[in-house]
């Protein structure tokens, strides 16, 4: 997939600023984000992206002077940067997550292996990370695991790891799932199954114990049910991908289908959100 990138230069840098334009940016489609001394880079499926959307002036932050310039990242070019530039992850601890060629680490109790490509999910990214450490600590061996919006499968190759009796992953992005396929056989992790599609794949009255959303607000906001009519009584919701302030409308949403709010987890104002049917 063709991706745009579009970068944004604050003259008066300023945290809040970056932060309020990364949310109205997700709300556009923006997929991902990076933060840099100048601004900020936010990147959007070419296919998605039109200029005209930057000229809404309700996009950029009142009395702030944002100049802005995008262009086309070949995929291959794309690639060639994210490996050139993929770090080995440790998190809690307990989950390494590495590119084949970095060395392996002794002693650690799971390590994963994921090919630096295009996919989301490499750990590096703050709602990655979280929800790595909540599938860390919850109880999964023996249950039906869903990972919807699966991107590199790292999630669903965790919780299959951890014992989970079956995994389903879901990605609508036909890169991310071929990378997901590849990824679960590099690190020989049986019981899952990889699929290209979105919450329409999950019609076929299939029910779940424990689902994985880490996503963007608009989507889950808009898939909420489906995932809650697939959740079986007393199975778990993660959710993530969103920000602090998304928390109450994602709440209410999910309060709405008879799910409970649990807690949550937060690093640089993104979060992942627990809930119980």
């Amino acid at each position: 997939m063709e991706y745009t990138e579009l970068k944004c230069s604050l003259p008066e840098r300023d945290a809040a600023f970056a932060e309020l334009i990364m949310a109205r940016l997700g709300e556009l489609g923006f997929e991902s984000f990076e933060e840099t001394g100048e601004g900020l880079l936010a990147y959007i499926p070419s296919s998605e992206f039109d200029p005209a959307i930057l000229n809404n002036p309700d996009l950029w932050p009142e009395g702030v002077e944002v100049e802005y310039t995008w262009a086309v990242i070949p995929e291959q070019n794309w690639n060639a940067v994210w490996e050139e530039n993929f770090e080995p992850v440790t998190l809690a601890g307990r989950c390494h997550i590495r590119a084949p060629f970095h060395p392996v680490m002794p002693g650690i109790e799971y390590e994963i292996i994921i090919e630096p490509k295009m996919s989301f999910g490499t750990a590096h990214h703050e709602t990655t990370a979280l929800m790595i450490e909540y599938i860390l600590e919850e109880p999964i061996e023996g249950l039906t695991v869903l990972d919807m919006g699966s991107g590199t499968g790292v999630l669903a190759i965790l919780a299959a790891m951890r014992g989970a009796a079956d995994v389903t992953a879901i990605d609508n992005d036909e890169w991310a799932y071929r990378n997901a396929v590849e990824n679960v056989e590099k690190n020989k992790t049986s019981g899952i199954s990889v699929y290209l599609g979105d919450a329409g794949l999950l019609s076929n009255g299939k029910k779940f114990d424990f689902i994985i959303a880490n996503i963007n607000r608009n989507i889950l906001l808009n898939d909420i049910e489906t995932y809650c009519g697939s959740l079986n009584k007393g199975g778990t919701l993660l959710m993530s991908g969103f920000y602090m302030e998304d928390i109450a409308a994602i709440t209410e949403a999910a309060s709405s289908f008879g799910l409970v709010c649990q807690g949550y987890k937060d690093r640089n104002n993104w979060v992942a959100v627990r809930y119980k049917s």
